[in-house]
């Protein structure tokens, strides 16, 4: 391992839990300490800055990140230059409480003030103590800071943060704060930034995007959004998540249905497909709703592929209840589910609620839906062998890629398909087009194990292959634009409270 010397740039490594929100907070935080002067270390490497971009949803959050903190404590003891800073949902929930089970931890920052990272880290350095800085409300949109994108050819772009709805379950709300909507302007002028390095795909981001414009008094802005898209030269691919079905109109069924470039797919979460349920959950909607809308979308749109997520286990659920959810899952015919055993969150109304279940009972139910939703994605997999589809290549989405010989990609309609490159090995490059037919499918991807119709070569195939990522700039808004940080090698004092 190569030493650091005092006059060295420090480095970074972010890791990432939860939400595609938290992927693109950390895309952020990357552009933040790298205009700061950072510089990001490889995965094998020690870091100078270790920084956890956490996630509050599921019950077992907590006991993830301090397990992974007691496992940086003494190599942050035999490392003084090491800092390790902790932001993201589980940050705003738990504030000063990281510090006190965690007295090595040096930054402690909340979701809404990301772009504070790289001034508290200084802070931190130049005062020997941990800072803790948690806003209760947004101080600057995301958006406006500077990004280090994961991806030569797909782009998170966010068109709002927050939530509205009270959902009895979730407790991201309380963590994000309320909704707060990009203009149009912005939003467009991110990806029209995106498509101008490379990027062919992009997908807007929100709690609940299909709410967008609530904050400037447009109910139809969503559908708008999607079909200004259509109207950017170079890119192909648009999707979006997450709706919510109270919000779902018609106009953004038809923006999907009439603008090319918009994904056939839609990811709608459903949680449950009883209505007594839904109602204790607080989700505006009811089976019946649910179901009319992916019947408008089939009759727009024949081939979209519909996903979404299901919750088992909710306190008073009966098996009256998750049979109805059942009946909902067979008649929707989703092309993939997320499923989740439902999981008590402290600071929810749910967590309160009378009839939590036994977690065997949860257990059992949870493997009844994870068969049915697997007997019917397998069964609508299968009406595509023989289909010919479009992947646009990726890295990473096909785990035994390297011991089967193949590449894997997403088709348009969201679906993983791994395929045979044949006599084109070698030439496929991440962010390239290739058409290609489906000759096996499984439950959770399609293979083409038959040579390609075709091979285009992309934009975002030519910074792949030239180790280029996008990087979009951003407004620092105050914060110093420094060179490569003061080192101090003088190690932060071990906190008098015991962890």
């Amino acid at each position: 391992m190569t030493t650091a010397t005092p006059d060295s740039p420090r480095t970074y490594q972010v890791r990432t839990y939860g939400c595609q929100m938290n992927v693109h907070d950390s895309e952020r935080i990357s552009g933040l300490l790298e205009e700061a002067g950072y510089v990001r270390a490889a995965e094998s490497a020690e870091p100078d800055v270790m920084i956890f971009n956490t996630c509050a949803v599921r019950e077992n959050a907590d006991n993830r990140l301090y397990g992974n903190l007691g496992h940086l404590r003494p190599v942050k003891d035999k490392n003084p230059r090491m800092q390790i800073a902790v932001g993201g949902c589980l940050a705003q929930k738990d504030r000063g409480e990281i510090v006190r089970k965690a007295p090595w931890v040096d930054v402690v920052f909340g979701t809404h003030n990301i772009g504070s990272l790289p001034i508290l880290l200084d802070r931190a350095r130049h005062n020997a103590a941990a800072e803790v800085e948690i806003l209760e409300s947004l101080d600057v949109f995301p958006s406006t800071l500077p990004a280090r994108r994961e991806s030569t050819y797909a782009g998170w772009v966010s068109i709002s943060v927050g939530c509205n709805n009270t959902c009895t379950f979730c407790i991201v709300p309380s963590l994000r704060g309320r909704e707060k909507d990009r203009r149009p302007g912005d939003i467009l002028a991110e990806v029209r930034a995106l498509v101008a390095e490379g990027v062919s795909e992009v997908t807007l981001l929100g709690q609940n995007v299909n709410s967008y414009g609530v904050e400037f008094g447009d109910r139809l802005a969503f559908g708008k959004l999607l079909r200004a898209c259509g109207d950017i030269e170079g890119l192909e691919r648009v999707r979006f998540t997450s709706p919510h079905p109270k919000d779902f109109t018609d106009d953004v069924i038809a923006a999907m249905a009439e603008t090319p470039n918009v994904c056939h797919s839609l990811h709608m979460p459903l949680q449950s497909g009883s209505d007594d349920v839904l109602r204790a959950m607080r989700r505006s909607y009811r089976a019946e709703r649910y179901l009319g809308i992916i019947e408008k979308v089939r009759a727009a749109m024949p081939d979209a592929a519909i996903t979404t997520d299901i919750i088992v286990g909710f306190p008073g659920e009966t098996e009256a209840d998750f049979q109805r959810t059942l009946d909902v899952v067979r008649q929707a015919r989703f092309s993939s589910a997320f499923t989740f055993q439902y999981s008590k969150r402290p600071g929810t109304p749910a967590a309160t609620m009378d009839g939590q279940l036994p977690k065997e009972i949860v257990q059992e139910r949870y493997e009844r839906l994870i068969a049915a939703v697997e007997e019917i994605t397998w069964a609508e997999n299968k009406k595509l062998v023989g289909e010919t589809v479009e992947v646009l290549v990726a890295v990473g989405e096909g785990r035994k890629d390297e011991r089967t010989g193949r590449l894997s990609g997403r088709a348009r309609d969201g679906r993983l398909v791994h395929f045979d490159a044949g006599s084109f090995a070698g030439q496929i490059r991440p962010g390239d087009i290739v058409h290609t037919t489906v000759t096996y499918a499984a439950p959770h991807h399609l293979n083409a194990d038959g040579e390609p119709l075709s091979h285009r070569r992309t934009r975002a195939g030519d910074a792949a292959e030239a180790g280029r990522t996008p990087r979009t700039p951003g407004v620092l808004l105050g914060l110093p634009t420094i060179g490569a940080p003061a080192v101090s090698l003088a190690p932060a004092p071990a906190c008098s409270v015991d962890s």
